[in-house]
């Protein structure tokens, strides 16, 4: 059954899942830049986040953000992890009454609300929260949450190649109706509960992304990139699990899925901040040379800070973080990595 969808930002990923939407639902775009949105409407393609593929002519565009909510049964939340509390404030004074259409189509039987499903990946700057407890400060029960994660480049999404996904709510009924909704051919989408684990996964390989990067970026074989995203995955699960993540979803789509991808396609932003640190390019240079948001810079801070409050052992992502922000060069971390005592695989 068709829904009333509103995408709220419209980089590559959000461009890229309205456009795989708009084939069965109706579907608004939302972005702040005005200008930009009359781009959009002009060529019907994103120039600057994907100018090489066609918005359908159905894609509704739209710089105003009420307007943009005003029918919406489903809002997916595109923006960056800094941003998403104050979009989700911006949501809640928008949409300050329930949406009675919340009865009907795929989400019959629910309480009246809005759905709000959000995308971005990693831990709020300061406060250290997963974007979840974001929400929960934010929005009032009667929003139905839920976060879409997992493997998934933003490019081969808006082309219409295959891509599986997890969708966790703490709320199953409302789960099982939005993968229902937003599942078609080459969208596979699966449930969880587990939004932690979810979370989790999809932050913390972002910073092993940079990690893999400058592995490749400093020649140093196959082995190694195997031998990090092995240990790497020991790092996700042990913090994952200390937060209450479940085993089982850090080794499915959000957590093994998405690092492999992330760590290895040549597509990922994060991997590519690693391969240009290793050839000693600075921060600064590098983020401009790549015009789009690397969330793994951002979250490396948030994860040493966690890590080191709970006690928890993240040698890889602390070398990022010692690369980052306290500016020691590669090689040395590298050094410092592998000069690690032998220890027991599994402790």
């Amino acid at each position: 059954m068709m829904m009333n969808i509103t995408v709220i930002g419209a980089g590559a990923w959000g461009t890229a899942l309205a456009i795989s939407l708009s084939a069965n639902h109706r579907v608004t775009l939302w972005a702040r830049d005005a200008v930009q949105i009359e781009s959009m409407r002009a060529t019907r393609r994103n120039q600057r986040y994907l100018p090489n593929i066609s918005l359908p002519d159905n894609l509704e565009l739209s710089a105003d953000f009420a307007a943009a909510l005003m029918v919406a049964e489903l809002a997916i939340i595109a923006v960056p992890t800094h941003a998403l509390r104050s979009t989700l404030q911006h949501l809640l004074h928008s949409r300050p009454h329930p949406f009675d259409g919340f009865r009907t189509g795929h989400f019959d039987g629910l309480r009246t609300g809005l759905g709000v499903v959000w995308l971005c990946k990693g831990f709020e700057a300061e406060t250290s929260l997963l974007p979840h407890q974001v929400a929960v400060e934010v929005l009032p029960e009667e929003f139905h949450c839920g976060v879409l994660s997992g493997p998934s480049f933003a490019q081969e999404v808006a082309l219409g190649l295959p891509t599986a996904l997890t969708f966790a709510s703490a709320d199953q009924e409302f789960a099982h109706a939005t993968a229902q909704a937003l599942h078609h051919a080459r969208l596979r989408i699966y449930t969880s509960n587990d939004m932690v684990g979810v979370e989790v996964g999809g932050a913390v390989k972002n910073v092993l992304a940079i990690a893999a990067g400058i592995c490749d970026g400093m020649g140093l074989g196959f082995n190694a990139r195997a031998a990090l995203l092995t240990r790497g995955l020991a790092e996700i699960t042990r913090l994952g699990l200390k937060l209450g993540g479940r085993p089982e979803t850090l080794s499915g789509l959000p957590g093994v899925g998405d690092l492999i991808l992330t760590c290895t396609g040549d597509l990922s932003r994060n991997r590519q901040v690693g391969l240009l640190l290793a050839q000693q390019h600075d921060l600064p240079e590098i983020l401009r040379r790549l015009g789009h948001v690397a969330e793994g810079v951002y979250t490396v801070r948030e994860v040493q800070n966690i890590a080191q409050r709970l006690g928890v052992a993240m040698p890889i992502c602390e070398a990022v973080y010692r690369i980052i922000y306290e500016h020691i060069p590669a090689q040395e971390a590298v050094a410092e990595l592998l000069n690690r005592a032998p220890n027991l695989e599994f402790q």
